[in-house]
């Protein structure tokens, strides 16, 4: 009676460990990237344009999906108005004009599609690339540390300075709804021109928690895929794939939670000095440094860089971190796997080592795979090792290995069926058990 009460005890004990591990990278009983995600979206042809989107929306407006739309320029949501698409639909963004669709602040968005039924925002191009088309713009009037009346002109590609006025976003709000954005897909956005410093997919500004956004995947983006500056975001199951950019770039006093996400880089797509988080306070000095900065949540994070030889991509420079901290930022990231980066996190060399400090940034119960080094400062070798050190510490719960992502994740095999929760063999451990 005593074995059998020990042996049920064991295997409650590794039943326990292997939740624990399950819990690290992403998560659920079942695989929440089948059906409405799509890796090779260049593959895929849709119908031709029957509708033409342009110049500005002022009333309530419904895209179906019996048609098929062409966003021509840039086309803004205003005065208050909702733009509602049903799942299913396919909207193109136009490449002459780098077209844009922006849900102006006051306006909103109400996209949600369905598992079998994802909404498409594509290129119009037979043969499309990164950055054929602009993104999608949505403002808010929620709360940024930016000085002043902030405007997102800067972040289009083409734009008339007629329309400047619809691009002002932030304000005092800590209850903004800009709608709802579930299971959708951007791809080949991201576009940009010579006068152009910086590009999204999809840019969140002033964005507020009442704003739904979950199940969203970008693809190609030839600037950053997400880009959150200022407001409160809750951000769960996105994906990120093979942006030329950084993945998901947090700015300017946002306060965002981020959870069971992916991005998934190329070192042969990919800007070497991109990164898959970037959470910073602030960029140049244009910030009221007595407002709070930055703070990411992020959790059951995926993070990878697939590469053939990945070596060969570090020493040359394809790769590098996969997170960067700023000063003046809270981050911490928790229950996530990082894999085949040269480091995981870089912090700005001007961050000093102090409990108060090293406090604000928490790297918790994450599996470091293929890696010559976790966290380190730009500042020093020294400093690094100090920071080795103190992330090695075994009540943060990080965990190291080194292995292919084909041997880590559960099914890679599929094209459009990828799985990349982490592999458990349970007979293994329940016969170590019964050893």
């Amino acid at each position: 009676m005593k074995s059998y009460i020990k042996t049920i005890i064991v295997l409650i004990v590794f039943s326990s460990s292997i939740n624990a591990q399950e819990q690290r990278g992403l998560t659920g009983d079942d695989n929440w990237l089948s059906l409405w995600t799509e890796f090779k979206p260049d593959a895929l042809n849709y119908n031709d344009n029957t509708e033409i989107l342009m110049g500005n929306i002022t009333e309530d407006i419904t895209l179906y999906k019996s048609h098929t739309y062409l966003l021509l320029g840039n086309v803004f949501v205003t005065n208050n108005a909702i733009l509602s698409i049903e799942p299913g639909t396919v909207i193109k963004g136009d490449f002459e004009s780098k077209a844009t669709l922006t849900i102006a602040k006051g306006s909103a968005i109400i996209a949600e599609g369905t598992l079998t039924d994802p909404i498409v925002f594509t290129s119009n191009q037979s043969v499309k690339k990164a950055g054929d088309w602009g993104g999608i713009i949505i403002l808010g009037d929620g709360v940024t540390n930016k000085q002043g009346e902030s405007f997102a002109a800067s972040f289009y590609p083409k734009i008339e300075t007629s329309n400047f006025v619809h691009t002002n976003y932030g304000g005092e709000s800590l209850k903004n709804n800009s709608g709802y954005l579930s299971y959708v897909r951007v791809e080949f956005a991201g576009g940009k021109t010579k006068k152009t410093n910086e590009t999204n997919a999809l840019l969140l500004a002033g964005v507020g928690p009442e704003t739904t956004i979950n199940n969203v995947m970008i693809s190609y983006s030839a600037g950053n895929s997400f880009g959150i500056i200022g407001g409160q975001v809750n951000l769960e199951k996105m994906v990120s794939y093979r942006a030329k950019n950084i993945d998901y770039n947090f700015d300017y006093g946002t306060k965002s939670n981020i959870n069971n996400s992916l991005a998934l880089r190329s070192p042969y797509v990919t800007s070497g000095t991109s990164k898959c988080i970037r959470a910073a306070s602030f960029v140049g000095e244009d910030v009221d440094f007595s407002m709070e900065g930055t703070k990411v949540v992020a959790t059951n994070m995926t993070l990878l860089a697939d590469a053939d030889d990945l070596e060969y991509a570090i020493e040359a420079g394809l790769i590098r971190e996969s997170i960067y901290v700023g000063e003046n930022t809270n981050f911490k990231i928790e229950s996530s796997v990082i894999s085949s980066f040269s480091k995981a996190v870089s912090l700005h060399e001007n961050i000093i080592f102090n409990d108060t400090n090293l406090s604000r940034i928490q790297v918790k119960n994450v599996l470091f795979n293929n890696f010559k080094g976790a966290v380190f400062s730009k500042y020093s070798h020294e400093s690094s090792e100090y920071l080795e050190n103190w992330y090695a510490n075994p009540e943060f719960s990080n965990k190291y290995s080194k292995t292919t992502h084909s041997l880590l994740f559960r099914g890679l095999n599929s094209t459009n069926n990828r799985d990349y929760r982490l592999r458990l063999n349970r007979n293994i451990v329940m016969n170590n058990v019964n050893k």
